[in-house]
C-alpha cells in the first residue's frame, strides 16, 4: 500500500474536528451509492424490456424477409425458393401474402390486415405458441379457417370455442376502379375463426391469419406473394446470410434482417437507454458537488498536516495525490455499496418477481418488471462514477498542492 493511499484512507475515516465535514463526506458516499444503485437497476430493467420486446418480435418477424424492390407483390416461383435453399444456413422458407381488409362478424366490423401463410409458416414464426384460445389451424381444401388477433376478436365478439358464425373478409378488387357497380369493386370470402392469438397490441389489433391459397383466391387468383420469410439454422451468422441472399437474388428484391424490419423500434429503444443513462449520470454529477465541498473543507482543516508533510519531504504532487485519492476512495466505496445492493435487488426480482406491472387485471404480456443483468452495466456504472469523482476531486486536490507550495 503506497504512502499516499494510506494517508488518504486514514483521512477518509478519521474523525474531523468539524462535524460538518464528516456529514458531507458521508452524504457524498451515500449519494454515490444511491446513484450507482439507480443506474444498475434502471439499466437492468431496460435490458429486461429489451429482451422481452426482442422475444415478442422474434415470434412474429422472421430472421430474414425477402420482398420485391418495387411493388407490393412478386411472382410465387418455386425456382426462387430452390435458389435460396442452396444457401446452407437457410432452414425453412414460408411464402406469405398480406392485404388490408374489412372484417365483419355478426353486427360488428373492423379494419385489419389479412395475412395468408403456407404450411411452412410455423417453422419460421412462433405465432402458434401465443394462441390463447382455440388453435392455430388454417383449414384444408374443404374448409377455410382464420386465426384472429386477440384485440380484433374482442372487438368483433368472436367466439372460437362455441361459435359457428363465419368471419367475412372483404378486400378491394384489383382493376375495379372503372366499375359502375359498387359491389363489383370488392371481393368477399368467409373463413371460420378457430383461434385467438395474443403477442402484443401491435399484432393483436392488426392481423388475421388465413391460408395462402385462401388469400390468393380472395385477391383474384393471381399467383403472387408479398414476401418470403426465412428461418436460419444459425442466428449468429444473420448478417452474413442476409448478404448471401441479397447477392443471390440481385436488385429485384430487398432482403432485411429482423432488426432491419423494425429498425425504428430498435433505434428508439437504444436512444431511450442512453438518454436515461445520461440523465442518471447528470444526477451523479450533481451529487459529486458534495465531494468538492467535503474535500475543500478537509484541505482547510488539514493545513497544519500539509505543512508537516512538506517539512518531512513530501512534495506538492504527493499531497495533491493524497486528496485526490481521498475523494475517489469515498466515491468507490459508495459506488460498490450501491452496485451490490442493486445486484441483490435485481437478482431477487428475477427470482421472485415481487415488483408487479399494473394491477390484478393488467393486460400486459407479463405481470412483473422484467430484469436482466449484463456484465457490461457494472463496468459502465463504475466508469461513470470514477470519471465524475476524478473531476470533482481534482480541484480541491489541486488547491491542496498549491497550499503545499506556499509552505517554506
Amino acid at each position: 500500500m503506497t504512502l499516499a493511499f494510506r494517508i488518504a484512507f486514514r483521512y477518509l475515516f478519521s474523525k474531523k474536528s468539524t462535524n460538518a465535514i464528516n456529514l458531507i463526506s458521508w452524504v457524498s458516499m451515500a449519494g454515490m451509492a444511491v446513484g450507482a444503485f439507480a443506474l444498475i437497476v434502471v439499466l437492468s430493467v431496460f435490458n429486461g424490456f429489451e429482451g422481452l420486446v426482442l422475444s415478442l418480435y422474434s415470434s412474429f418477424y422472421p430472421d430474414i424477409e425477402v420482398r420485391a424492390a418495387q411493388g407490393k407483390t412478386f411472382e410465387d416461383d418455386p425456382a426462387l425458393l430452390s435458389k435460396i435453399y442452396t444457401i446452407t444456413n437457410v432452414s425453412s422458407i414460408s411464402r406469405t401474402l398480406s392485404e388490408n381488409a374489412y372484417l365483419e362478424y355478426g353486427e360488428q366490423s373492423h379494419l385489419a390486415t389479412v395475412k395468408g401463410v403456407d404450411d411452412k409458416y410455423n417453422d419460421v414464426a412462433l405465432v402458434k405458441n401465443y394462441v390463447r384460445r382455440g388453435k392455430f389451424s388454417l383449414g384444408d381444401s374443404d374448409l377455410s379457417y382464420a386465426v384472429v388477433g386477440a384485440n380484433i376478436g374482442y372487438q368483433l365478439g368472436v367466439d372460437v370455442e362455441q361459435g359457428f358464425e363465419a368471419l367475412s373478409i372483404t378486400v378491394p378488387r384489383k382493376g375495379s376502379a372503372s366499375s359502375f357497380s359498387p359491389t363489383g369493386e370488392f371481393s368477399m370470402m368467409q373463413a371460420l375463426p378457430v383461434g385467438l392469438f395474443s403477442i402484443q397490441q401491435e399484432f393483436d389489433s392488426r392481423y388475421v391469419f388465413v391460408s395462402l391459397d385462401f388469400t390468393k383466391q380472395l385477391l383474384g387468383g393471381e399467383n403472387n406473394i408479398s414476401a418470403l420469410e426465412i428461418k436460419l439454422k444459425d442466428n449468429t451468422r444473420l448478417e452474413d446470410t442476409r448478404e448471401e441472399i441479397a447477392q443471390l437474388l440481385g436488385e429485384r428484391f430487398t432482403v432485411k434482417t429482423r432488426y432491419e424490419q423494425k429498425a425504428e423500434t430498435y433505434r428508439v429503444m437504444l436512444i431511450e437507454r442512453w438518454v436515461t443513462t445520461a440523465i442518471l449520470a447528470f444526477i451523479i454529477l450533481i451529487i459529486s458537488f458534495n465531494i468538492i465541498g467535503s474535500l475543500s473543507m478537509l484541505v482547510l482543516e488539514k493545513t497544519k498536516d500539509i505543512s508537516i508533510l512538506k517539512a518531512m519531504g513530501a512534495d506538492a504532487a504527493l499531497i495533491q495525490k493524497i486528496y485526490l485519492l481521498n475523494g475517489i476512495l469515498g466515491s468507490l466505496i459508495g459506488a460498490a455499496t450501491g452496485l451490490l445492493l442493486g445486484y441483490l435487488v435485481c437478482a431477487a426480482q428475477m427470482k421472485f418477481h415481487f415488483l408487479k406491472l399494473g394491477g390484478a387485471d393488467s393486460s400486459f404480456v407479463i405481470d412483473y418488471y422484467p430484469v436482466k443483468l449484463k456484465w457490461i452495466d457494472p463496468l459502465v456504472t463504475a466508469a461513470i462514477i470514477i470519471s465524475i469523482s476524478l473531476i470533482a476531486a481534482y480541484f480541491p486536490a489541486k488547491k491542496a498542492g498549491e497550499s503545499a507550495m506556499n509552505f517554506k
